[in-house]
């Protein structure tokens, strides 16, 4: 007997077929060779596995989009041939790289690590969630005063420093750029940087990967119910705060160089705790905004202690070092199309390496006074003719003194004969008025200095100053601010310090003034520049930590000294 169900189904017409949706659970597609979405490994340097795991996917058959803040960028990249390429090559090539080279993860690859001959084979995995990395079993300590002090003196302040620094001297001395990866090298985040900063794809351990695009956003506005107690300042009084930085992360650094262009201030080398850069940041002064520009050309070597001058909207570079190496070196930065140069040097004299020096200029000449070669500190002055900077001369203006040479007629004085000119020293500060150079402070490796001199560059005159209250400074920075000179920070034998000192110039004393809100920890190897009634302290170091941060002091109704422009010194 035939079933009436199914007699119906053959007598009913039949149907169109109807749309039936198809959900793939979790389903992703290999990546093509000409996909521009990173492959799936690159989620892994960003988050861990988990993460790249738990993300949506919104279509059945291909990999999820990826949000634009995870693609890479070209911030911090230092290899030339890498900040060229594309961004998605740069992705793949980064989670190729573990086939590509034995022995290296795709985050280390990418950031131009080098295997270390002292360091223990390592096997890597690029999915794995945590990257071991190989650390150097040991690094040259860097002192305070190490560069101007003796060899006897830097062995008593530092033990086992010098071994350690010679060493390491085949690895630090010349090592190509593209192996200095700073990112790498630090083993920690920017202290600078704003709670919050958003690091889309990096090496594991907080710091940014090279190539990775990083933020760090505007930091938000203090609660006040938790923000601290700042007592009441009057609207006259100096004030310190901390400076809302956001924009591209940075290096901590200390012994770095800052110098204002326009409204931009250049933060060039450095070091932190374990290596030398030649990183290249800008801070916009107006904004607090940092970025790190591409730049070309003969790029300097790491460096740090070196002096960085500013002729017109060209920086010149000079000196400096790194761990056991000294450099007499000149680049120039245009920073119109930052492309770095080396200058044709014409004559056959020129200064001897050395690095803590000072640099000043004054009527188309940079004048170098001080430093160390790593041997004994300096105290001769040259003058660098920068009139065309594409070719530039040395010139010796006032020559080092010396135990066995009588002084000359220049630096001897009238009445005692003796030799009048500065100790030797390093880590002191330099400013040009007119044509007098004042020199403040400095070490020799063995004493912090608390003199002041001036050096008039018109007759070759040098004369010290005669200040019944003195402070002690070494590493501290002196900036211009009419005819005042205000000291901020440094070292005074003791301790860092962080107080703001005032040089009247016009008198010849000092002054000590209060300042209000929270002050920044007592530091050395900072930069400080004005700009807009502010002064901007960048960096430094209070002999534990390298600091990234930035700080604002208010000056106030003090501002009104950058007016005055007519005074003289008399010394």
């Amino acid at each position: 007997m035939a079933d009436p169900a199914r007699a119906a189904a053959r007598e009913r017409p039949p149907q169109p077929p109807q749309n039936i949706k198809v959900v793939r659970s979790q389903k992703i597609a290999p990546v093509s060779p000409t996909d521009s979405r990173p492959p799936p490994s690159a989620l892994y340097d960003a988050a861990g596995p988990s993460s790249a795991a738990a993300a949506p996917v919104d279509a059945p058959d291909r990999a999820p989009p990826i949000p634009r803040s995870h693609t890479p960028g070209h911030l911090a990249s230092k290899s030339q041939d890498r900040r060229n390429k594309p961004a998605d090559l740069a992705i793949r090539q980064r989670s190729q790289s573990s086939s590509a080279v034995p022995g290296l993860s795709s985050a280390s690859s990418s950031a131009g690590i080098a295997p270390s001959p002292s360091t223990s084979a390592v096997s890597f995995s690029a999915s794995s969630s945590r990257t071991p990395v190989p650390t150097p079993t040991r690094q040259p300590t860097i002192t305070e005063d190490g560069d101007a002090a003796p060899a006897s003196a830097r062995e008593r302040q530092d033990p086992g420093g010098a071994s350690a620094a010679a060493g390491s001297s085949k690895d630090t001395a010349r090592r190509p750029p593209a192996l200095r990866s700073t990112s790498a090298i630090a083993g920690r985040p920017a202290t600078g940087a704003a709670p919050g900063a958003m690091t889309r794809v990096g090496t594991g351990r907080g710091a940014p990967a090279k190539g990775a695009e990083t933020h760090t956003p505007f930091p938000p506005l203090a609660d006040p119910k938790t923000a601290p107690d700042v007592p009441a300042a009057p609207s006259s009084g100096m004030y310190w705060s901390r400076a809302p930085t956001s924009g591209a992360p940075h290096t901590a650094l200390r012994a770095h160089t800052t110098t204002l262009v326009g409204s931009n201030i250049y933060v060039f080398g450095g070091c932190d705790s374990r290596a030398c850069f030649n990183e290249l940041y800008v801070l916009d002064a107006d904004g607090f905004y940092w970025s790190t520009p591409h730049v070309v050309g003969d790029v300097p070597v790491p460096l740090r202690a070196m002096t960085c001058t500013a002729v017109g909207k060209k920086l010149v570079v000079f000196g400096g070092g790194d761990g056991p190496a000294y450099y007499n070196d000149v680049y120039v930065l245009d920073t119109v199309n930052l492309r770095w140069s080396k200058p044709r040097i014409l004559g056959d004299k020129v200064p001897s390496k050395r690095r803590a020096h000072t640099a000043c200029l004054y009527k188309h000449g940079i004048y170098v006074f001080g430093g160390g070669d790593g041997v004994r500190a300096l105290n001769d002055i040259w003058r660098l003719d920068v009139s065309d900077v594409t070719k530039m001369s040395w010139k010796l203006i006032s020559g080092p003194s010396s135990s066995s040479s009588s002084p000359s007629a220049e630096t001897r004085s009238p009445i005692t004969g003796k030799d009048l000119r500065p100790k030797a020293r390093g880590y002191h500060t330099a400013n040009m008025v007119g044509s007098k150079l004042i020199i403040y402070g400095g070490s020799d490796g063995g004493e912090c200095f608390n003199d002041v001199w001036v050096y008039d560059v018109e007759t070759h005159v040098w004369k010290t100053v005669n200040i019944p209250v003195t402070y002690r400074r070494l590493s501290h920075t002196a900036t211009i601010v009419g005819s005042y000179l205000f000291v901020i920070g440094g070292h005074d034998g003791n301790e860092y310090s962080d107080d703001v000192l005032l040089l009247n110039l016009v008198t010849m004393t000092w002054d000590k003034r209060r300042v209000y809100g929270v002050p920044p920890s007592g530091r050395g190897y900072h930069g400080t520049v004005l700009h807009d009634s502010r002064l901007l302290m960048i960096g430094g170091f209070d002999g534990s930590e390298v600091f990234g941060d930035v700080w604002v002091l208010e000056l106030a109704v003090h501002s009104y000294y950058s007016q005055i422009c007519h005074f003289t010194i008399e010394v």
